[in-house]
């Protein structure tokens, strides 16, 4: 697991494009993730950013905040903080109410589940889409830097090395080892 986020910061940080319209991107791809739009928060996320002119790939890789692995716990939060902040009763959202009285009952009250989540989603993903936005404008802008003092640093040794190649072939010269002109006009 460590070895895949890894990877994925890696590749996160070599997105092409302005680090601004990156982090903006994924911030608002860590929004609709946390949006009650499962299964559509990838297109979603992508066609607001391209409306936007954010960078469509940091959305998309935003919105796996929520994955396999997040998600059964993300969404009971954003439900939760919903209905507190909606003042729903418990018969809403409690699990054996739902499961003993069927499907129906299921249908009956998803319009207050999805009004909760939506509440909550935009109540929890507003301060996290902020943090997100400035944990990916730092890793861009942080990984950018490096890469620039890297190449500097590179281009710092390549200029010595030719220097010091150029002095070496000019002191070979002058040490007599190379005729000089007027022994090369000499037939």
């Amino acid at each position: 697991m460590n070895e895949k986020l890894r990877r994925f910061s890696d590749r996160f940080v070599r997105i092409h494009g302005d680090p601004h319209e990156i982090a903006l991107g994924f911030s608002l791809g860590i929004f609709v993730g946390l949006s009650p739009t499962l299964g559509v928060q990838m297109v979603l996320a992508a066609l607001l950013a391209a409306l936007l002119g954010w960078n469509k790939i940091a959305a998309a890789a935003g919105v796996w905040i929520t994955n396999p692995f997040t998600a059964p716990f993300i969404y009971p939060f954003t439900y939760w903080v919903g209905a507190r902040l909606l003042s729903l009763g418990k018969s809403a959202h409690q699990g054996t109410a739902l499961q003993a009285k069927g499907f129906l009952y299921v249908l009956e009250k998803m319009p207050h589940v999805l009004g909760a989540m939506t509440v909550g989603g935009i109540v929890v993903g507003l301060p996290l889409a902020v943090l997100g936005y400035w944990l990916a404008l730092r890793a861009v802008t942080g990984y950018r830097e490096k890469v620039k003092t890297r190449l500097s640093q590179a281009r710092q040794r390549l200029r010595q090395e030719r220097a010091a190649r150029k002095a070496e072939r000019r002191s070979e010269g002058r040490g007599g080892k190379a005729p000089s002109s007027s022994q090369r006009r000499a037939p």
